[in-house]
């Protein structure tokens, strides 16, 4: 699973088996769509998973996240991140 940092400082989420090459592909605007419109792109986060399952279900649920709940993964700050998940919890 893998966040990449659009020109437009917006975030993608997605995931994939090959890294390098699925980056190349956004880069080049292969896919159309989102990235296409806001390159260049970044990579600003990756995790592998022992299964493409598992990556994808990484995936959506990071998809819904809030913006700042994206940024604490993106810097690893896990007690922003509960704190994030606190918020959203408070609001249902």
């Amino acid at each position: 699973m893998y966040i990449l940092k659009c020109s437009d400082n917006m975030y993608y989420v997605g995931h994939t088996d090959n890294i390098e090459k699925r980056l190349a592909e956004h880069q080049a605007g292969a896919f159309g769509g989102y990235t296409s419109l806001r390159l260049p792109v970044k990579l600003v986060f990756l995790q592998m998973f022992q299964s493409r399952d598992e990556a994808f279900i990484a995936e959506h649920r990071v998809k819904n996240w809030s913006r700042k709940k994206k940024e604490a993964l993106i810097r690893g700050d896990w007690n922003e991140l509960l704190s994030q998940s606190k918020k959203i919890l408070k609001n249902d």
